[in-house]
């Protein structure tokens, strides 16, 4: 064999490895972030006071947002939820969560710069 096949064959060893491994994928994503807050959607309809799922899937979202990326990755997803269902009251979006003991840096809106969240 010369040295082009063999060449070939090791890029074809090397493509069937990485399709049949595909990539571990870091961070938080756009499921998680949904699924946390599914929960929440009466209250950010209606106000009032949010459930204790609620509240638990907030904390769970919260704690899963350990690092800069995974923060801005939340923002990102929470300002997209938030633009993309009607009838969200966006003052009891920006009060969840101190009503549910927790604190993160940026507001819960549409209009959220992602960019800033550290």
């Amino acid at each position: 064999m010369g040295v082009s096949k063999v060449a070939i064959a090791v890029a074809v060893m090397l493509m069937v490895v990485v399709i049949n491994h595909p990539a571990v994928v870091e961070g938080l994503t756009c499921g998680q972030v949904t699924g946390k807050l599914g929960g929440c959607l009466g209250y950010l309809k209606g106000g009032g006071y949010p459930s204790p799922a609620c509240c638990g899937g907030v904390k769970g979202l919260n704690s899963l947002a350990k690092t800069p990326a995974d923060r801005k990755q939340a923002c990102a997803c929470l300002k997209t939820l938030a633009g993309s269902v009607k009838g969200i009251n966006y003052g009891a979006a920006s009060a969840l969560p101190g009503k549910c003991g927790i604190r993160i840096p940026y507001p819960i809106s549409p209009s959220t710069d992602c960019s800033r969240v550290n």
